[in-house]
């Protein structure tokens, strides 16, 4: 058996709230319960092998264990994955979420790691800037392994005009790429954290309310890009990075259409000539969903991406380096039919980029066989130019299973 890996902060939250739930006079004016999953998830290479040698992307088996303790003005909720993982030959313990809440009577507080979505994309994001893990997306894992927890504090609040959220993150978490022992054409990803002081605290920032029948809302985010960079000394680290947006969503043209933007101001290249930060950017996406019959919905979404100071980075971009289009556009489609009473479930989901001509295409069925226990097979296919970032993943296509039983 493999060696038991627990990162410090998790052990940390875990005893924190183990003692809180455990202390009697919590525990008495509580309601507590306890659900979560077995689970087994597989994905085999269809292309070629890891550059490890392993036939598979992702083998594991899988128990969560999800407890909450609610009582009437807090609420304590703790997430945590135990899993073997056959690839690295490794047992991990994972917490997902840990978090305390205080309600009040129009506001609110949540302290601990947690999971937070933004903005109206559909695995696009543009205003939602908590991290990811697209390693685990594009390894045919369950879709909500694909957001990450963060490590700080929310606040909620409720005046009658609006609704806010405020969040601070004093400790950065990246997102996470497919590293270079399982994917072809990729390398590992991850630079040199930012350190963890005042100045450098992620500050997101979301006002929100209906206007009509309209929802309506504006981001700003404060901290840095989830992907790293590689300065002029070969060393990866996170570019500083704010972001003003803005997104709206109602009823039109017999389905939902929702229209989002963000401006990306890369602080550290604001002139664009440093070629190893982004330059600033803004970013738009038109989303569209209808149901075109019973139980069979579509998804329509287009993005994109206008890099500003386009001459000054085409200036200075250095010698044998890909050059990034000044607008960079993709689309998506999601289709998805129920039948047998909604127990198969039939989806498809399709990325492809008109300015990189790349593709990633992911086929789903999903059979629930009762109550607490499914099964679904999929695949996920990439190809196109080797410039695109669906195009360089070619020879990384994988089929997968999951199941799981809920209780």
């Amino acid at each position: 058996m493999g060696q038991v890996s627990v990162p410090l902060r998790g052990i940390l939250k875990l005893a924190a709230v183990a003692f809180v739930l455990l202390c009697p006079s919590y525990s008495r004016a509580s309601e507590v319960s306890l659900h979560g999953f077995l689970q087994g998830n597989f994905s085999l290479n269809t292309a070629s092998e890891n550059p490890n040698g392993e036939e598979f992307k992702w083998a594991e088996e899988r128990l969560q264990l999800k407890m909450e303790a609610v009582n009437e003005s807090s609420l304590l909720f703790l997430k945590t994955d135990f899993f073997y993982d056959h690839v690295d030959d490794d047992t991990r313990v994972e917490l997902r979420e840990g978090y305390l809440d205080l309600v009040y009577d129009n506001w609110d507080l949540r302290f601990g790691r947690q999971i937070i979505t933004w903005g109206l994309g559909d695995l696009v994001f543009v205003n939602d800037l908590f991290p990811k893990d697209y390693e685990a997306f594009y390894s045919g894992r369950p879709l909500e392994y694909m957001k990450k927890g963060v490590d700080g504090v929310k606040a909620g609040l409720y005046p009658s005009f609006a609704s806010f959220d405020v969040v601070l993150v004093p400790s950065f978490t990246p997102d996470t790429f497919p590293r270079g022992d399982r994917f072809r054409s990729s390398q590992d990803l991850r630079g040199d954290d930012p350190a963890v002081t005042f100045e450098n605290t992620e500050v997101a920032v979301r006002a929100y309310r209906s206007i009509g029948e309209r929802d309506v809302a504006l981001y700003y985010y404060r901290g840095f890009y989830g992907m790293p960079s590689v300065s002029s000394a070969g060393r990866l680290f996170y570019p500083e990075l704010s972001v003003y947006g803005a997104s709206v969503e109602g009823r039109a043209m017999g389905g939902i259409l929702g229209l989002e933007a963000g401006y990306y101001d890369s602080g550290q290249d604001r002139a664009g000539d440093d070629p190893s930060v982004p330059n600033s950017s803004t970013r738009f996406l038109v989303a569209y969903k209808r149901q075109l019959m019973e139980d069979f919905t579509l998804g329509l979404q287009y993005f994109l991406e206008h890099m500003h100071d386009y001459s000054a980075y085409e200036r200075t971009l250095p010698a044998g380096f890909p050059k990034a289009d000044r607008l960079y556009q993709l689309a998506t489609l999601r289709l998805t039919r129920f039948l047998m009473h909604q127990n198969l479930k039939l989806s498809l989901f399709a990325f492809y980029s008109p300015s990189a001509d790349d593709y990633m295409l992911n086929p789903e069925v999903k059979y629930k066989f009762t109550d607490n226990v499914w099964a679904a097979v999929g695949g996920i296919i990439f190809g196109g130019e080797a410039d695109g970032q669906f195009g360089r993943l070619d020879r990384n296509d994988n089929a997968y299973l999951q199941i799981r039983y809920e209780f």
